[in-house]
This record gives structure tokens, C-alpha cells and sequence, in this order.
């Protein structure tokens, strides 16, 4: 199941998105289950009453309650997340400058909630740097309450995921030894289409994973080149913050391509940036400049 959060109408609701008939529609959940909730937090929180109610209503769409896509406007699937974790040097063809063998603990830095914005939606250079990055990212989006959590059980607290864009201006993050400054402008979280639920993708860890800038393909992996396994990541962090349903866990970025390292370094305003992850779909944000 594909749950999406989308804007209709200028109200913000909870759907799923369904491929009927050769096109792709938006099943309305509010409209189709008035029981469930319209925000997809609320939604996780009650856990698997409300996923069983949405996937009968996937079951058997009532046509009323179906819009296309292309009539609706996409949200990030999460607005506003409690917590959004990221990982850093999480690929072996990526572990940082002059590193040749993983490190031994995983590198955690945070985004900000204020970064989030959905597909189609706008990535903003911001005036003050000229040193804007992408980084495609596979994101875990967390299910129900977890701490203490074993490796073994780690990934039944997972709802789903999604794919990220972990954009980053490379000079306020160069500045200190801290990257967060340098993660935290706004819209510098993209994220979306939609949350794909675990039962789809019983294994994250054997995704394709690719991004290309104005069509030219800059990053490709297969998540299973991961250093640290969701798992380890979940438990990981559970033995440190209790995880709550909607927090999301970015897992880190691959190596850019040897294209990719031939040309210009940073995202401009007039450029297109897009991820794809198998299983997932395709995340595509503009790139513009701040007025």
C-alpha cells in the first residue's frame, strides 16, 4: 500500500495511491473511511486498526472518492516529523574522505522539521551560499512506540518507507565539525511520494537506488551496500530515544558516479533533481532560488 498525504481543495488529507485502468488516482481515505484520521502520524499512532481499515478501502475503491493525481497537489507523506535521524557514511563506496575501512559506529547527525517538503515541490537555493548538494537516501518511517528494541525484532516497528533527499549546503557545513547548520535550510528535506508500506518491501536491504540532475545520472546503489543494516540502526538508536510512530530514520548517502565527479558540484536554480528507488518510485523536485 502506498499512503500519501496530499493537499485538495487547500485541505491537507490522508490518501493512497492507486493504478487503475492505465492511471494513477488518489483513493481519499478521510472520504472513504471517515474513521481514519487525515494526518498520517495520527494514522501510524493507531496502529493496526487503521492500516486494515485503509487496505479494505484499497481492496474495493469507491469510485466517489477516487481524484486523479494530477488534480491533487503531493505533500511530504510525513509533514511534520517528530524526529528525523540521518546517517552519514553509511555506504561502502562512501565512507568519507581518505577512509578505507567502515567505521566502527554509525554517524548520526538531525534535520530539522522545518526542511520537509513533498515531490514536486520546490528546493530553494538559499542567497546566502552557492554550495548546494544532493544526496539520495532510502528513509525508514517508524510504525509504533520503540525502545530497547532487539536487532531481531527491529524491523516490525518499521510502518514503511519512503525515499529522502538529504540536501545539504557544503560550506555552513564545512564550518564546524557539526553538519547540522549546514542541513537545516528550509525545503532542504524533500521527501515523498509516498510512504510504501513494510509488507511491500519485506526486505529494504536489495533496492536499486539512482539520482539523476537534469537527467544525468549522478548517484546509483543497491541498498544492500549499506554499512549498517536498518536493524542495527533501529536498535541502535532505541537503547538511546524511545522512536515514535512517524519519526523518520534517513539512512545515509552513496557515492557519487564518476560522471557526477567530473562536472559542476552543486545544485542551480533551473535544475531538476530526481530519485528513484525501486519499490518506492520517484521523488522530483525543481530547484529555484530565493527571492
Amino acid at each position: 500500500m502506498q499512503l500519501i498525504t496530499f493537499s485538495h481543495h487547500t485541505r491537507s488529507r490522508l490518501g493512497a495511491l492507486l493504478a487503475l485502468d492505465g492511471q494513477e488516482y488518489i483513493l481519499d481515505l478521510s472520504l472513504a473511511r471517515p474513521d481514519l484520521p487525515a494526518d498520517l502520524v495520527e494514522f501510524l499512532q493507531i496502529g493496526e486498526t487503521a492500516l486494515t481499515s485503509a487496505r479494505q478501502a484499497v481492496a474495493s475503491p469507491d469510485r466517489a472518492c477516487l481524484t486523479p493525481r494530477a488534480d491533487v497537489t503531493l505533500l511530504a507523506p510525513v509533514l511534520r516529523p517528530g524526529k528525523i535521524v540521518c546517517l552519514g557514511h553509511n555506504y561502502f563506496d562512501h565512507m568519507g574522505i581518505g577512509k578505507t575501512e567502515p567505521p566502527e559506529y554509525p554517524t548520526f547527525f538531525c534535520k530539522t522539521a522545518n526542511t520537509v517538503i513533498g515531490a514536486g515541490q520546490a528546493i530553494v537555493i538559499p542567497s546566502v551560499t552557492s554550495q548546494v548538494d544532493y544526496e539520495a537516501e532510502l528513509a525508514v518511517v517508524i510504525g509504533k512506540r520503540a525502545r530497547h528494541v532487539a536487532q531481531a525484532h527491529a524491523l516490525d516497528f518499521v510502518a514503511g518507507y519512503t525515499i529522502f533527499n538529504d540536501v545539504s549546503a557544503r560550506d555552513y557545513q564545512k564550518r564546524t565539525s557539526q553538519w547540522m547548520i549546514g542541513k537545516a535550510f528550509d525545503t532542504f528535506g524533500p521527501m515523498g511520494p509516498a510512504l510504501v508500506t513494510a509488507d511491500v518491501i519485506p526486505d529494504p536491504h536489495c533496492l536499486e537506488l539512482s539520482l539523476t540532475l537534469n537527467g544525468l545520472e549522478m548517484q546509483r546503489t543497491n541498498t544492500g551496500n549499506m554499512i549498517f543494516s536498518i536493524p542495527f540502526v533501529i536498535a541502535y538508536l532505541s537503547a538511546v530515544m524511545t522512536l515514535e510512530p512517524g519519526d523518520v530514520i534517513s539512512t545515509g548517502t552513496p557515492a557519487k558516479t564518476e560522471l557526477a565527479r567530473n562536472l559542476p558540484p552543486f545544485m542551480k536554480p533551473g535544475d531538476t533533481v530526481k530519485i528513484v528507488v525501486e519499490k518506492i518510485g520517484e521523488l522530483v523536485n525543481p530547484v529555484v532560488a530565493e527571492v
